[in-house]
């Protein structure tokens, strides 16, 4: 792996470039950089009040950052010049590039750069708040700080957005990908998460890039108390890769990648707003070790506007135990009800004392505690009266050891000066219901299964369909119960050949991607005499109906470009599509986790003995799934596979229809 430390904490710094580079030259100024800065310039004799030299080889020395704001062309030329001077890495500043067509150009530039990092193209830079160093062409809203979060960027503008955040989270490195030619995500996360001033990383993505380095990074993060999430662009562009199944359109790209995230075990967050709060708890407390919540409120509307926001997300509100009523009851008295959220009340407002011991008494025992308290606006109130029950929150978090989360119920109750009064009291703050409760939630992201990586990814090429039959054939091979059945060119010799069958039949036309649109299935024949024609058929298939059966589900495998191979799984039939009732798994999984998928559809309860039905044989479902991740893991030339439905009986399960593709070979 490359050695990134001498670009992201530099001890000097060459600008090249006149306008965009006297912006660096004053930023590092600006942030009192103790490092050389070392202005390029052919025929400026000054830059930024400092000596301009006129060219890479006439600098005093080496230097270990450098900021390109040259035009591309001109780029490729500087970068070859200092990769050859040995310099530490570069910050390449221009656009045009693949973004605009020219990845041949790009290719030059990545060739040019040879063992010498780069960040971008297309790239504003980077920022290191912890030593002052300031690699960055325009403004930002940042300060210098001791320790903090990292941000990885693919988008230069929303990274000076998010330096403008007043919600008291100290950021100590932004890092901005652009093109992310040669140094990518995971790369330069991993070079952040080094630094042990830094207590998180988050990113904002519009491609994860090597999904394998990314997850890698992930588990090492974690391994050392620090959080990762994401925010992922793009999600909206689900299915825009080509497939012939139903669920390869279903399981679009958002899909997957939040199904890679959180088998990554990484937290995947929705808007920026929810990206910095998460942020805030991995910085304050770290990952969270559960879902199990407890909230607090002095009014009826804020507790229950909590508790019916909770409704959405996957944390857990557990109605307060025999031990919190016991030491809540003596101070609250018979006018409150004891739940959880908790209203309650002002019969103890503006003791510290009471406050704190409900408080500790909501929180001791759960993975956190959100405390509802929006103080007045400074500038027309007096905000005194809520200092106990700030106070009391803090006192909770000491008492019982549990993150205690200060939360208000607007964004604008919060500020940056009440968010940095209660991190110094060990607390952290959460601006607005909605945000909190989603990053309060993401942070109790599970850590994903220790030494999980994705498949790599392998290039797709042209794809065939298999017939039914043929598909079938190898689903038998692979351990997979299918009827008994019979193919031929004919229906004349269709009927010849299934003599030895038992009806009732079913009889498929073979050559369609989906048969029911095609109008190529017969359900329940008595006999296959005199069956007639389906046209655009090249063959025909008869089966013996599956009788016995609980419920039906749907597998599928395909390989995925990003993130290697993904299985989906649902409830059969049209019921996954019309309702959008699917589960998503990158592969590799284990048996344990495809049984979780299987519960997390909204439908479960079918499969689950609904209304006192029979459970179907939910193993017999899952050993079929692992067979779908063995066959795609040891036959490279197959691409997707599609079994729809999956009959379940009480004790099997049998494939009734299956899709296959596989990579056609070049003759």
């Amino acid at each position: 792996m490359r050695d990134l430390s001498p670009l992201f904490r530099p001890r000097s710094i060459a600008v090249l470039g006149g306008g965009w580079g006297r912006n660096v030259v004053a930023q590092c100024a600006k942030m009192r950089f103790q490092g050389d800065v070392w202005p390029v310039h052919p025929s400026k004799g000054e830059i930024g009040g400092l000596r301009a030299y006129p060219s890479p080889g006439a600098l005093p020395g080496v230097p270990d950052a450098c900021f390109v704001g040259v035009n591309r062309h001109a780029t490729v030329k500087v970068v070859r010049e200092l990769s050859a001077m040995g310099a530490g890495g570069a910050i390449c500043f221009a656009s045009g590039w693949s973004e605009n067509g020219a990845a041949g150009l790009q290719a030059e530039l990545v060739a040019a750069a040879g063992a010498m990092p780069i960040l971008g193209p297309n790239c504003y830079g980077v920022l290191n708040y912890l030593d002052g160093a300031a690699i960055w062409p325009d403004q930002h809203g940042g300060c210098r700080v001791a320790r903090g979060v990292a941000i990885v960027s693919q988008s230069s503008n929303i990274a000076i957005n998010l330096t403008m955040q007043r919600r008291g989270l100290p950021v100590a490195y932004v890092a901005c990908l652009g093109n992310a030619a040669q140094c990518g995500a995971a790369e330069i996360a991993s070079a952040l998460i080094a630094d042990p001033r830094v207590t998180a990383i988050g990113f904002y993505l519009e491609g994860v890039g090597d999904a394998v380095a990314l997850a890698a990074m992930a588990e090492a993060a974690r391994a050392a108390g620090k959080g990762v999430a994401v925010l992922k662009g793009g999600r909206s562009a689900g299915g825009a890769r080509a497939a012939a199944s139903h669920t390869a359109a279903m399981a679009g790209d958002g899909a997957v990648s939040s199904a890679f995230l959180r088998q990554a075990g990484i937290a995947e967050v929705a808007t920026l707003s929810e990206l910095l709060e998460v942020l805030k708890i991995f910085h304050g407390v770290g990952p969270l070790p559960g879902r199990r919540v407890s909230a607090c409120a002095c009014s009826g509307g804020e507790a229950g506007l909590v508790a019916d926001l909770a409704a959405g997300t996957a944390l857990d509100f557990p109605e307060p135990d025999a031990a919190a009523r016991a030491a809540l009851a003596p101070v609250l008295g018979p006018m409150v009800a004891l739940a959880n959220p908790l209203d309650y009340q002002t019969f103890i407002w503006g003791d510290r004392e009471k406050t704190a011991a409900v408080f500790s008494a909501m929180l001791a025992g759960m993975d956190a505690g959100l405390f509802v308290i929006d103080p007045p606006r400074g500038d027309r109130c007096d905000p005194s009266s809520f200092a106990p029950a700030m106070a009391a929150v803090a006192e909770a978090g000491r008492r019982t050891g549990r993150p205690a989360f200060a939360v208000t119920s607007l964004a604008e109750a919060s500020d940056e000066a009440v968010a940095e009064s209660y991190a110094a009291e060990g607390v952290v703050s959460l601006a607005g219901f909605e945000t909190a409760l989603a990053a309060v939630a993401a942070a109790a992201t599970p850590a994903g299964r220790p030494g999980w990586r994705p498949f790599p990814p392998d290039a797709a090429g042209r794809c065939g369909l298999l017939s039914e039959d043929a598909a079938k054939a190898r689903l038998r091979a692979a351990g997979i119960a299918v009827p008994r059945g019979v193919s031929a060119t004919t229906l004349s010799e269709l009927a010849e050949a299934a003599r030895a069958l038992v009806p009732p039949f079913a009889l498929k036309g073979l050559g369609f991607a989906h048969k029911t649109e095609a109008g190529a299935v017969r359900l329940n024949l008595a006999t296959l005499e005199g069956a007639a024609e389906m046209a655009g058929a090249t063959g025909y298939l008869a089966e013996e109906m599956v009788a016995g059966g609980l419920a039906e589900a749907i597998l599928a495998v395909r390989r995925d470009p990003v993130y290697g191979a993904v299985l989906t799984l649902g409830i059969g039939g049209v019921a996954a599509e019309l309702l959008a009732d699917i589960v998503t798994l990158v592969l590799p999984v284990v048996p344990e986790e495809i049984a979780d998928g299987f519960r997390r559809l909204r439908l479960w309860p079918l499969l689950d003995g609904y209304r006192g039905r029979a459970r179907p044989d939910l193993g017999a479902a899952v050993a079929a799934a692992m067979a779908l991740e063995a066959m795609l893991s040891e036959a490279p030339e197959l691409e997707e596979i599609e079994i729809n439905p999956l009959i379940l009986t009480k004790t099997g399960a049998v494939a009734v229809d299956a899709l296959m593709r596989e990579r056609e070979t070049k003759a």
